[in-house]
């Protein structure tokens, strides 16, 4: 029993260093190295964008995109996680046919759903602040937090500009962007919550705020 208990301890020594010697990596990397991770991050949510179904009473798509946003912001950080999702919207705008349904092109970004993919951007900047800022934030029921904080991000400006775009008032815009969609983010923020604590160092790795 002993020996599967060192065995057992050991795995958790290891596994806690790999932990913080890829943020730790991640946080003092050379430009390059970061923005070929935001690259990636872009990909991803190109990727998960194509997991779409529509429900019959909104314009707007239930796709995977939010669970790949806040991840971006939890692994690359303050900055890259934001810069991940501008990639995405930018090089989306200028052809690259991976927003929702394989679309592209300016019109998908003025249009109805456009304001969730400007949200995207927000909100992945501000979960990577806040992890690359506080050691606290890391624990599960901060990064939940995050996780919450980055979704009402995205709904601000998803709501927003489906308001301008089809003209209704407030009330109509929230039901048609917002509310048709808390119980399935709530679970992705859950499942990107989870991840996020197995993986984020529960010690300083940069220049974090509240580092003793």
């Amino acid at each position: 029993m002993s020996e599967f208990t060192n065995g057992f301890k050991d795995i958790l020594i290891k596994y806690e260093s790999a932990k913080y010697d890829f943020f730790k990596w991640r946080f003092e990397s050379k430009f390059a190295n970061k923005l070929v991770l935001a690259f990636v991050f872009a990909c991803l949510t190109g990727i998960f964008a194509q997991i779409r179904f529509y429900l019959p009473y909104t314009p707007v798509p239930i796709t995977g995109q939010v669970f790949a946003v806040l991840l971006s912001g939890i692994i690359l950080g303050k900055l890259y996680g934001g810069i991940s999702q501008g990639l995405y919207a930018a090089l989306g705008v200028a052809g690259v046919p991976w927003f929702s349904g394989g679309k592209a092109g300016l019109e998908i970004l003025t249009g109805v759903t456009g304001g969730y993919i400007i949200g995207f951007i927000f909100a992945s900047l501000i979960i990577g602040w806040f992890t690359d800022s506080y050691i606290k934030s890391r624990s599960f029921a901060g990064l939940i937090s995050l996780m919450a904080l980055g979704i009402a991000i995205i709904y601000i400006f998803g709501v927003v500009q489906l308001y301008l775009v089809l003209g209704v008032n407030a009330q109509k815009a929230i039901e048609l962007g917002a509310l048709p969609f808390i119980g399935v983010d709530i679970y992705k923020a859950l499942i990107a919550s989870a991840i996020a604590a197995a993986i984020v160092p529960g010690k300083a790795f940069g220049n974090e705020l509240d580092a003793k």
